[in-house]
């Protein structure tokens, strides 16, 4: 994919001077000699608190910032500091909007050029990073980092109000919607608001007809992956609900409630004509007929 790290101004030139050594190249001979020296030893200036080496007095000199913490680079407009001034050009295009990189396939602009190269991924398909453990692969490095958390079962993101703990950040950001109520996504449609964008979604299903998940055994469709999933036991057999008191399982957790009415006695549809009570929807709309029928 030539050309498609294509930065909108100021572009590179061809690189025809090529490394003996690696297979790095440059722009310039003396680029090249400057790169050689990593190989050779020849005039490499050493740092004296972790003995990194460079090529150059300066580079060396950018490196030791990192021991002393000097960040002599200030934003004019915010007051942030950093040690490069390479840095303090890319903090300002949060200020100016800047967004000097560009995609070549489909015109997407960023302000830095790992955010180009991340974007990228989407068009190649490209997953560098890959999980040691699974063998699952991501195109970026924070989400294989978010990944790991399953198998390590790390949950560093905590809830202030009520302790609960989370793998991912995202997560506990839907999570305090619980304390704040909040609804931050709306249907266009009816005006309906959600907590999350996953049921934003689910529900705009019901104004489409959309029925994406599909039975592979019956062909049947659903709107929601877990209708599918619940739908699914059908076929398999399979009854994951369990009730604690005697023991009988159930395919759906609507049907282990219903059933948990028998243990408890609780029977919360009532008849509005005479006042009696029902376990069940369907045995209160049952017993209304006899109602009708005298009417």
């Amino acid at each position: 994919m030539e050309g498609v790290l294509r930065k909108r101004r100021g572009g590179e030139g061809p690189k025809r001077h090529h490394c003996q050594h690696c297979d790095k190249s440059f722009t310039t001979s003396g680029y090249l000699k400057i790169h050689q020296r990593v190989h050779t030893g020849d005039n490499l200036h050493s740092c004296d608190q972790c003995g990194a080496a460079f090529t150059r007095q300066s580079t060396l000199k950018k490196h030791q910032r990192i021991h002393t913490g000097e960040k002599p680079y200030s934003c004019d407009l915010c007051g942030t500091t950093f040690s490069r001034s390479d840095h303090l050009e890319i903090h300002r295009r949060i200020h100016t909007g800047a967004k000097p990189y560009s995609c070549d396939l489909c015109g997407k602009t960023f302000s830095h050029i790992s955010g180009l190269k991340c974007h990228q991924r989407i068009h190649t398909g490209e997953k560098p990073y890959c999980c040691d453990l699974c063998g699952k692969t991501f195109s970026q490095s924070s989400h294989l980092q978010s990944h790991q958390r399953i198998h390590t079962g790390e949950k560093p993101y905590w809830c202030k109000q009520c302790g609960e703990t989370f793998s991912q950040s995202g997560s506990l950001e839907s999570h305090r919607r619980i304390h704040t109520g909040e609804k931050p996504y709306s249907c266009d449609l009816c005006g309906k608001t959600f907590s999350h964008s996953g049921s934003l979604k689910s529900h705009q299903r019901v104004h489409t007809e959309e029925k994406p998940y599909c039975c592979e055994q019956c062909g049947e469709t659903f709107s929601q992956s877990c209708h599918l999933k619940t739908h699914q036991r059908i076929h398999t057999g399979d009854k994951p609900h369990s009730c604690d008191l005697c023991g009988k399982i159930f395919s759906r957790i609507e049907h282990l409630k219903i059933h948990r009415r028998i243990h408890t006695g609780e029977k919360p549809y009532w008849c509005e004509q005479c006042g009696k009570t029902f376990s069940q929807s369907s045995h209160l709309k049952r017993h209304q007929l006899i109602h009708t029928a005298v009417l």
